[in-house]
């Protein structure tokens, strides 16, 4: 978000033509005359064409979805290519809708790489909506397969981001209407068909479907487990003949399905609904689901718990109220945000609150973290609005000398012109299990800074003010001890962990104000960013 685009106060949007017109394509036909009254030479034999070699069939390492794996960590399992050059682009918005002051207050969903290196890219075709579902080659970007969908987003202010969930058994889930889930057995092959999975059951959906699609939208992204079971969260606006209230859904690869309402998860009436946009994390034996769950209509009212779920069953193993570290109060749960839980390889598990209070934090909010069972278990981070922090290994730090065998990666902004916000927007590797006393706040212990760098392009906001970072989850290389993350100055920046340089850097477009985006790894190692409604396949 840029400096002047604060969450809790509502943004209109004007309305923009369609941008991006399709290509057209032409050709040219080449013809050979002969020399006339020449008598016809002999035919010369024709030769043996050469064999074209079958090209070796890529195999590396997938990403799965939002945060690459079931516990968001956005950790590369290959070494990215150098950012060189943008290698191909496709439009993840057909009619990107613009505010009126020229931002785009929307929130994009993370495509998935398959191991085979076909990009499966969710994509919106209208201006209020329409959503289809694109299979492109990783190397080309060429177009392997499109389906369309029905999907229909939940009510909101900023634009929800529509998120998919390529699983470990190769299937592609996609949200559709009425809470229906679209599944593709094979995101690699051209020919498939998208197949309706209901958790509720087939049954009864089609036996009124209309009023099923007026009232039950999927609003967080699709996160699944190591043996394909699907979990995500939906919001209920009325009356349906399954009598569903607001919850979160398990989907079996059989297709069968269960819920669970949020307010008996949270033992708590009050709670409405999953928070929007919030995608569940798995621990990382699989028998848990960590949900985010929150009440009231507006920012300043929307609060809630974190909740651990029993993966098979779906019954609460614990919940705890989200509180602001500075003032006691509860934290805020905005539904603009996209901030989802973070497993650690300990079973630490994180999530960015706002802060109860607008702005005693600068709007920087806070990032909370527990054990397992969601007891406290340590200072909070110094920032969490919106963003889900990477887990990274300590060895990626060679400077590092703390205790730690990992650390987290996560957006360090500072708005200016909030509470006393310098603009010296920053990212930073922070350690959860080391304290210093916060920038801002200083009677609260925060995680410790073991490194950070400056946004590099001034913003006209204050003499030293800089352009912010636009991510929710950037992607970690650890082979090349690197953080790869887009600004909105329209650059895409491999940060060195070893020099503490931005060492390498690809402009993607001019740069504009806009909600944040995942960055992701192909299976290739090219890297993957959305800015300006566009999605940029940088590599050597």
């Amino acid at each position: 978000m840029s400096r002047n685009r604060i969450p809790s106060v509502p943004v209109s949007d004007s309305h923009v033509s369609r941008r991006g017109a399709l290509a057209m394509l032409s050709s040219t036909m080449v013809v050979a005359a002969c020399s006339g009254g020449s008598p016809s030479p002999s035919p010369a034999p024709t030769p043996t064409p050469t064999p074209t070699p079958t090209p070796t069939p890529l195999t590396g390492p997938a990403w799965f979805g939002y945060g690459r794996d079931a516990q968001h960590t956005a950790l590369s399992g290959i070494a990215t290519q150098d950012l060189n050059r943008i290698a191909w682009t496709s439009a993840v918005d057909l009619a990107p809708q613009y505010a009126s002051w020229g931002g785009l207050l929307a929130h994009y969903g993370s495509p998935a790489v398959t191991t085979n290196n076909t990009v499966v890219i969710p994509v919106k075709t209208g201006a209020t909506g329409g959503f289809r579902v694109e299979g492109r080659a990783g190397a080309t970007g060429a177009l392997l397969w499109m389906a369309a969908t029905d999907y229909v987003m939940p009510p909101h202010n900023w634009q929800p981001p529509y998120n998919l969930i390529l699983t470990q058994q190769g299937r592609v889930y996609a949200p559709g209407a009425g809470g229906k889930l679209l599944m593709r057995a094979d995101g690699d092959a051209v020919n498939g068909t998208l197949a309706a999975q209901i958790f509720y059951g087939a049954a009864v959906y089609n036996a009124n479907s209309a009023a099923f699609d007026g009232s039950v939208f999927i609003n967080t992204p699709l996160t699944a487990d190591a043996n394909g079971n699907v979990f995500f969260g939906f919001v209920v606006t009325g009356a349906n003949p399954a009598g569903l209230v607001s919850g979160i859904a398990r989907v079996a690869p059989d297709g069968t399905g269960s819920w669970v309402g949020v307010a008996a998860a949270a033992g708590d009436a009050s709670v409405q609904k999953p928070a929007m946009n919030c995608a569940p994390a798995i621990s990382i034996d699989g028998s848990t689901v960590y949900v985010a769950v929150n009440r009231g209509s507006t920012t300043a009212t929307q609060t809630g718990f974190l909740l651990a779920l029993d993966s098979a069953t779906l019954a609460t193993r614990a919940r705890i109220a989200l509180t602001d570290p500075n003032l006691g109060t509860p934290a805020r749960l905005p539904d603009d945000g996209t901030a989802s839980p973070v497993v650690g390889p300990d079973g630490r598990v994180f999530l960015g609150v706002m802060e109860s209070q607008f702005p005693t934090h600068n709007t920087r909010g806070w990032l909370l973290q527990f054990d397992a069972l969601l007891n406290p278990a340590g200072v909070p981070g110094s920032f969490g609005w919106d963003v889900s922090p990477s887990v990274i290994p300590a060895s990626m730090v060679p400077s590092y000398t703390g205790t730690s065998t990992y650390l987290l990666a996560t957006k360090y902004n500072n708005y200016f012109g909030v509470g006393n916000g310098d603009g010296l927007n920053r990212i930073a590797v922070i350690d959860p299990k080391a304290s210093q006393a916060d920038t801002v706040v200083p009677s609260v212990q925060v995680m410790r800074e073991v490194l950070t760098i400056l946004a590099p392009t001034r913003d006209g906001g204050s003499a030293n003010s800089r352009v912010e970072w636009c991510v929710n989850t950037m992607a970690a290389d650890p082979v090349r001890r690197s953080i790869l993350a887009n600004n909105e100055d329209g650059v895409l920046y491999r940060w060195d962990l070893a020099t503490n340089t931005l060492s390498q850097s690809v402009r993607l477009n001019a740069g504009l104000g806009q909600a944040y985006t995942p960055t992701l790894v192909g299976a290739d190692g090219a890297v993957y960013a959305i800015s300006n409604a566009t999605l940029y396949s940088i590599r050597a």
